[in-house]
């Protein structure tokens, strides 16, 4: 789950019809009352990573910092690793940021777990979560059996900022050897955590992420729980019973609740995006975002994102019906009851999609995966309202041209820090993978 710093609501729903997260060409924006006319400017963002490393999550915490984390290759094994980066607001009134922000802005990396038994996926990642007590909630994926896609999801808490970790439970207590994954974290409590995953169970077999195969004898399914602080769970409901199999789930919190997006599936192989809302009453029938009725024989492994403040809402995705690729942004004002036209955000054959959405008190970014004559780039772009109420793009910006190609670059991750956008994706140079950061603040 991505969350964002706080401003004022009434300026965010000025803002909401044009929904969309980058820098881009800055044109629309000037002129708009109460939203940042000037466009935004690209500076590198130093990450605390030596070693070779992939698979980060980044997440705006509520505390105001950001927290990464990230999978290194450890002997026969794997260790998952985070750091805490604390934005420097000074700069934010400048546009040229310190070059590194050393100690002050980055904590000592720490060791959350390492392991000789895990399932390390290019699309089926770990990520991190914060909850008002001051609690790290972090998940990984934990071999079950010998088949390639028998594995489970397993959760630990820390409650001293990550020095010390929990003994980690198992998020799926179905026992089966077959694939739990694609999670979503979020704080459903001050002192608990939620959690999406998909489940295997009803499968004969492990799911097939690599492969974009579906799963044999069986539907994959969605499903919910709680973890409370001594990792009890309650809760365990199954929201959907037939989605696809290896495409990312995602979540956000808006005033009326979590909002659950992740791309659903029916008899007729439509692979449409699906949206559910979570409260104390339980989970709200799950519906399309928009009707792309995109046919799709097997699994894409290319989920939406989501993003909220209060009642307001952004879902981006990818898409290809009719075998024409597209990125769509689409927004709610009513908390995911209802949606708005989409906007094409990118399209063509070069689209990669591996979208990732934020949300702030002037309108949306969006950044994506392109990849052309063997090469990648991640772009990064942002909408706002104009004076006539017209959705436009006010900037869009190439963030980088990426090292490597295929799926070793992996999802690219965005989150919005108190003073900047600030985005980490993975290269590859060698056959050694790298992060990489950069942020973005307004000139």
């Amino acid at each position: 789950m991505k969350t964002h710093a706080t401003a004022a609501v009434a300026v965010l729903m000025l803002l909401l019809p044009a929904c969309q997260r980058a820098p881009g060409s800055a044109a629309a924006s000037a002129g708009v009352p109460g939203v940042a006319s000037l466009p935004y400017a690209r500076h590198d963002w130093p990450l605390p990573i030596t070693a070779a490393a992939s698979q980060p999550d980044l997440v705006a915490a509520d505390d105001g910092r950001l927290l990464l984390s990230w999978i290194e290759p450890q002997g026969e094994g794997h260790a998952l690793r985070f750091a805490a980066f604390t934005p420097d607001v000074g700069a934010a009134a400048s546009a040229h940021p310190p070059a590194h922000a050393g100690a002050t802005g980055w904590s000592t990396p720490r060791t959350i777990a390492t392991g000789n038994d895990w399932f390390v996926n290019w699309a089926d990642t770990p990520h991190l979560a914060r909850t008002a007590d001051g609690a790290l909630w972090a998940h990984w994926l934990r071999k079950s059996a010998a088949a390639t896609y028998a594995y489970d999801i397993a959760l630990v808490r820390s409650g001293d900022d990550g020095a010390t970790w929990s003994k980690p439970v198992l998020v799926n207590d179905d026992g089966k050897p077959v694939e739990h994954g694609f999670v979503s974290l979020w704080p459903a409590t001050p002192d608990a955590v939620g959690v999406a995953w998909l489940d295997g169970r009803n499968s004969a077999g492990g799911g097939h992420a690599d492969h974009g195969r579906d799963m044999p004898g069986g539907a994959m399914t969605l499903r919910a729980a709680r973890f409370d602080a001594n990792l009890r769970r309650s809760g365990d409901t199954q929201i959907d019973a037939m989605t696809c199999d290896c495409c990312q789930t995602d979540v956000a919190l808006t005033s009326r609740g979590q909002l659950l997006v992740y791309r659903d599936r029916d008899a007729d192989e439509i692979r449409d995006i699906a949206v559910t809302r979570g409260g104390a009453t339980g989970w709200s029938v799950p519906r399309p975002v928009h009707a792309d009725r995109w046919t799709m024989p097997a699994c894409p492994v290319n989920g939406p994102s989501v993003a909220a403040r209060g009642e307001a809402a952004v879902v981006a995705w990818y898409t290809a019906p009719g075998d024409q690729p597209m990125l769509r942004l689409v927004r709610s004002a009513d908390a995911g009851d209802t949606f708005a036209a989409p906007v094409t955000v990118d399209a063509g054959t070069a689209l990669q999609g591996r979208v990732d959405v934020a949300l702030d008190a002037h309108g949306a970014w969006v950044l994506w995966v392109r990849e052309e004559a063997g090469a990648q780039s991640l772009h990064l772009a942002r909408y706002l309202l104009d004076l006539q109420g017209v959705p436009a793009r006010s900037q869009r910006i190439e963030v980088a041209r990426i090292a490597g190609r295929g799926r070793a670059t992996g999802f690219p991750q965005l989150a919005l820090g108190t003073d900047a956008a600030y985005t980490v994706w993975t290269e590859v140079v060698d056959g050694r993978p790298r992060l990489r950061g950069a942020l973005f603040r307004a000139q």
